[in-house]
């Protein structure tokens, strides 16, 4: 009987689905992050065929190692997979898979909740309110600013970029704007998009910018203060990718400062930590790394993760296998 490790408690869609195909299922009784160390004692010696992992697990190769030679398959939920070290895992034939598609609207939704919560300024109106400061209506009371009608630009047109863009053109009427390594001409006749050949060309144009590209060394910092000063003093930046994308302690300085008007993040660069006074602003949204959280999506990536071990355990292409980059 295969035996397969899932490093988190986990919904149990996937679960159900490795149970049922006869496998033994082994959750850590930990409902944490484990650290390096003790998932290497976790899984050292106890033979598992697969492991499913989680975004929060550093996969390198000394875990790798401690899996041993029978484990096939890290099968992790989530799209990005810069939690693993992809060279490692093709050096001792351990293949990686994600679970991309499913969370797409989920996360389109959550980025326009951030970017409609910062302009409209919904979290500081709601600590108002509930101070009891709310003394009646008044004509300049938390003035915020529309979302229709505005220019969105889009940072990395995969499929999440494409969704926001899609429900910024459907249903706000805003002009879309947006960078990718690869132009997407369909993309522009269908949405009215027009491209831009780099980042810096498109940050001074747009009333908000929303963050979708993976985290890879190019594209670390990205947002910089030098391109955090290219934006629109009146614009947001909102960030539901991966929090390193963003220098958080210069993005902390704009918004102090009036370079930006606002921000939403969902991601932060040494998550849980923040950087020192972004919490104390009152010009940016913060969410914990949620913008998948919903239970049909956290539910159908789990189930996804389970379908691509269940694949791998069957001699099997997973669905979503992960090619070295």
């Amino acid at each position: 009987m295969p035996k397969i490790f899932v490093t988190r408690r986990i919904p149990e869609a996937g679960i159900r689905k490795l149970e049922e195909k006869g496998h033994e299922v082994v959750v850590s009784p930990e409902d944490r992050v484990l650290q390096k160390k003790e998932l290497i004692e976790a899984l050292a010696g106890q033979n598992y065929d697969a492991v499913l992992c989680l975004l929060t697990d550093t996969i390198d190769g000394d875990v790798l190692d401690a899996a041993g030679k029978q484990c096939k398959i890290f099968a992790n939920v989530a799209v990005g997979f810069d939690n693993i070290d992809l060279v490692a895992a093709a050096e001792r034939n351990v293949m990686i898979t994600n679970t991309p598609g499913v969370l797409t609207n989920t996360v389109a939704e959550h980025t326009f909740a951030l970017m409609l919560a910062a302009a409209h300024r919904v979290v500081e109106a709601d600590r108002f309110t509930r101070a009891g400061l709310y003394g009646g209506w008044a004509p300049m009371l938390l003035l915020g600013n529309d979302l229709s009608g505005k220019t969105v630009g889009i940072v990395g047109l995969g499929r999440i970029g494409s969704r926001v863009a899609y429900h910024a053109v459907k249903g706000f009427d805003a002009k879309v704007i947006y960078y990718d390594v690869a132009r997407n001409e369909q993309f522009e006749q269908e949405f009215g998009a027009i491209y831009k050949a780099s980042v810096d060309e498109l940050l001074p144009e747009a009333d908000f910018v929303s963050i979708h590209v993976p985290l890879l060394d190019s594209t670390r910092h990205l947002m910089n203060a030098e391109r955090l000063r290219l934006m629109k003093p009146t614009a947001y930046l909102v960030n539901t990718s991966r929090g390193p994308i963003v220098d958080e302690a210069a993005l902390v300085d704009a918004l102090k400062s009036g370079v930006i008007r606002g921000a939403a993040l969902d991601v932060f660069e040494n998550e849980p930590k923040l950087a020192s006074g972004l919490a104390e602003l009152e010009n940016v949204v913060l969410t914990p790394h949620i913008a998948s959280a919903t239970e049909e999506t956290r539910s159908a990536m789990s189930a996804l993760a389970a379908d691509n071990i269940i694949a791998a355990l069957e001699g099997q292409t997973p669905p979503n296998l992960v090619k070295k980059m």
